[in-house]
């Protein structure tokens, strides 16, 4: 994601939400400060990507009964935050975890000692937490706010639309989602808010590559792929 395209939609999200960016640049300054050596390389994680078929897990009630009807041997596996508890109940252990710290963290430590890949999310409101990061393997910086060279931007502002644009940065064939439920009444206003925004952010990417997103009652699969 080149962040002077990204940058715009991030001011945009900041105006809507009220927030100060100054925050968010120094949240990412200090995860830079607390991966200083230990950055997972980028190469792995593009070849672990690159030209697979993706499935995206977010951490809607509706997940645990659609990883049922999916045929998880045919994907990588990209879970957002706290989407990792559900998929470890059904013995799955996700490739790549996309989390800003707020799930369950014990579980997303077991999955990372299992080899998951952790992508860190630096934000003005999960400092305290990121210190955990030094308990991890396998890490990978991220912000919304300007990269640094250790703290990077793929695009995407919700753990669930940054695992689509993590997975179209490093060139997925084609994206999958389960466990989304983007009109949820059953949350926060602020959360709705966001749910709002995520399905607008994973909107514009839908032209780039194929992204089958799976309801709540019958499964789909879209038979595109990216060009």
């Amino acid at each position: 994601m080149d962040f002077a395209q990204w940058e715009p939609v991030y001011q945009e999200i900041l105006r809507d939400f009220g927030w100060k960016r100054e925050k968010d640049e120094e949240a990412a300054r200090l995860l830079s400060d607390l991966l200083r050596g230990k950055a997972f390389d980028l190469t792995l994680l593009r070849d672990r990507l690159q030209g697979k078929d993706v499935l995206v897990c977010g951490k809607a009630a509706a997940l645990s009964r659609e990883i049922e009807k999916i045929e998880i041997g045919k994907y990588v596996i990209i879970a957002a935050d706290g989407a990792t508890s559900m998929l470890l109940e059904k013995g799955i252990v996700p490739d790549i975890i996309v989390t800003d710290l707020d799930g369950y963290m014990p579980d997303e430590i077991e999955a990372n000692r299992k080899g998951a890949i952790m992508v860190v999310h630096a934000h003005a409101d999960n400092m305290n937490e990121l210190k955990v990061v030094k308990e991890l393997s396998n890490v990978i910086g991220t912000t919304q706010a300007e990269p640094l060279d250790n703290v990077h931007n793929f695009g995407g502002f919700t753990d669930g639309d940054r695992c689509v644009f993590l997975a179209h940065e490093f060139g997925a064939k084609s994206i999958t989602l389960a466990g989304f439920h983007f009109e949820d009444k059953n949350v926060s206003e602020i959360k709705r808010k966001k749910l709002r925004w995520a399905k607008r952010l994973i909107e514009l990417l839908e032209r780039s590559i194929s992204i089958s997103e799976k309801p709540l009652h019958e499964l789909q699969r879209s038979d595109h792929r990216a060009r």
